[in-house]
């Protein structure tokens, strides 16, 4: 009994909450976040972030929330100087900053992202990829940062090249950073994780990604209690868990953007009409 506690004392990585989760993010690291949209973000953790106030960050994510909710709240508060994504649209303040140039923004193809993330997490330095082929972002100039004048001050440099039988394609870098941030359905108290559904899209990624990885989870279970076979990302990746509440605002699942349409009504449908 002595051994089993002693081992499951050594390998748990539960941390009272998200403040102490994040105590040691400061000014200019840089931070991996998971989630696609709205999606699997981890809110929790990202309040936290915005509650300690250390700025300058780097942030590698597939987007940056919107205005009012996930990275766009650390995006208002003026915490982030450089951001690494696929996709920007939904958040107007996101283009005041970059046009204005208090933000530098690196856009990158999403399945390059997702792949310099995993290769990163793999230690794999860099790899070759057709995407991007023919675009600036082999080419180089893509603006990445403006001056207020709006002329660029910080323009990507181009790609290297290669020719692989008779196709071109062009080296990408492994990313890792110095935290990585995800949010899991489920998670042991070693840090094995299971996501649902789309949440599962970047978070394996970015949390592979992070020197220092932290996991919100919406249910904490205890070691075993999880299927080997159910595993999304082995708690070798993840050195902190940190269980929110349901109830916590922070934790809320927001629709990105809602779009519905009138419910159809057989009565009024034109086709009866017409054929009466």
């Amino acid at each position: 009994m002595g051994l089993r506690t002693g081992l499951r004392t050594g390998l748990d990585k539960v941390v009272a909450d998200s403040s102490e989760a994040v105590a040691d993010v400061g000014e200019g690291a840089s931070v991996a976040v998971g989630g696609f949209g709205l999606c699997g973000i981890p809110g929790v953790l990202i309040e936290a972030l915005r509650e300690r106030g250390a700025g300058g960050l780097r942030v590698v994510s597939n987007n940056c929330g919107v205005d009012d909710w996930g990275l766009g709240l650390l995006l208002r508060e003026g915490l982030i100087a450089r951001m690494t994504s696929s996709y920007v649209g939904e958040n107007k303040e996101f283009a005041r900053q970059y046009l204005s140039g208090e933000l530098e923004v690196e856009l990158v193809p999403q399945g390059t992202l997702a792949e310099r993330l995993r290769a990163g997490g793999a230690g794999i330095p860099g790899f070759y990829t057709p995407a991007g082929v023919g675009t600036q972002i082999a080419d180089g100039g893509l603006p990445w940062r403006y001056r207020q004048d709006g002329t660029v001050a910080v323009a990507s440099p181009p790609k290297e090249t290669k020719t692989f039988k008779d196709r071109e394609y062009l080296l990408e870098e492994g990313i890792t950073t110095d935290f990585a941030l995800v949010r899991a359905a489920v998670g042991d108290r070693h840090g094995n994780l299971v996501f649902h559904a789309s949440a599962r899209n970047f978070n394996p990624l970015v949390a592979m990604a992070g020197r220092i990885t932290v996991a919100e989870v919406e249910e904490l279970v205890e070691p075993g209690e999880i299927s080997p076979d159910q595993v999304h990302l082995p708690g070798i990746f993840v050195q902190r868990v940190v269980g929110v509440a349901a109830d916590d605002p922070a934790a809320a699942k927001r629709i990105e953007r809602r779009t519905t349409r009138p419910r159809h009504d057989p009565r009024h449908d034109p086709r009866h009409e017409e054929s009466a």
